[in-house]
């Protein structure tokens, strides 16, 4: 199965198997099953073979998995090989909460800088992460080869700010402006609507 066909949930839960394989020390021939999984992180058996088996096949029979093996392919899935660099334009509140944030490591993202408009807010962050000013934009994404950038701007300047992204070679936008942008084909959009999250969240407490 491609990573891009796995559940949005399944995703969700794989640096905790990382993690627990990872604490277990395992030697290159230890095998472990789905069930063992299961019972050290208290989770349902069906559901961790399910998302076992969604980036590592189904395991041997009454085998299991070469822990090792399970290793691998979770780092590979979680690209944690070969951190995948993003940046983003907006260095207001949420902007920097996103610069700061240091679980997108455990997926194999790395926000390395910011940039802003404002030669007011033009220093490093709390996380000693570089806030540049837009002239740097371009040279810097090129320099880095940044493939994905973050919208953290006003709905008046997403469009200009998304245009400049595409310039830059970024091919995958995460946007937080309540606006909806137009960009090629080749570029992949993830819309966050923040509102639309906590209406659905206030939803369920009726």
């Amino acid at each position: 199965m491609s990573d891009s066909c796995i559940p949005r949930a399944t995703l969700g839960r794989l640096p905790m198997y990382l993690t627990y394989l990872q604490g277990l020390k395992v030697s290159d021939h230890t095998t472990i099953s789905a069930a063992a999984i299961a019972r050290g992180l208290n989770l349902g058996e069906v559901m961790v073979r399910k998302d076992l088996a969604a980036v590592s096949g189904s395991g041997r029979p009454k085998v299991g998995y070469v822990a090792c093996e399970l290793i691998c392919d979770l780092q590979a899935c979680l690209e944690q090989r070969s951190d995948t660099k993003a940046v983003l334009i907006g260095a207001g509140k949420l902007g920097r909460a996103l610069l700061e944030f240091s679980g997108f490591e455990e997926y194999g993202i790395q926000i390395v800088a910011a940039f802003d408009c404002n030669d007011q807010v033009l220093r490093y962050s709390r996380t000693s992460k570089e806030i540049l000013p837009m002239r740097e934009f371009a040279k810097y994404c090129l320099e880095q080869q940044i493939r994905i950038g973050i919208i953290t701007v006003g709905a008046g300047s997403a469009q200009q700010v998304a245009d400049m992204m595409v310039d830059a070679g970024i091919r995958a936008i995460w946007n937080f402006a309540p606006f909806d942008l137009h960009l090629p084909s080749d570029v992949v959009l993830k819309q966050e609507n923040l509102a639309l999250s906590l209406a659905h969240l206030c939803n369920q407490l009726k």
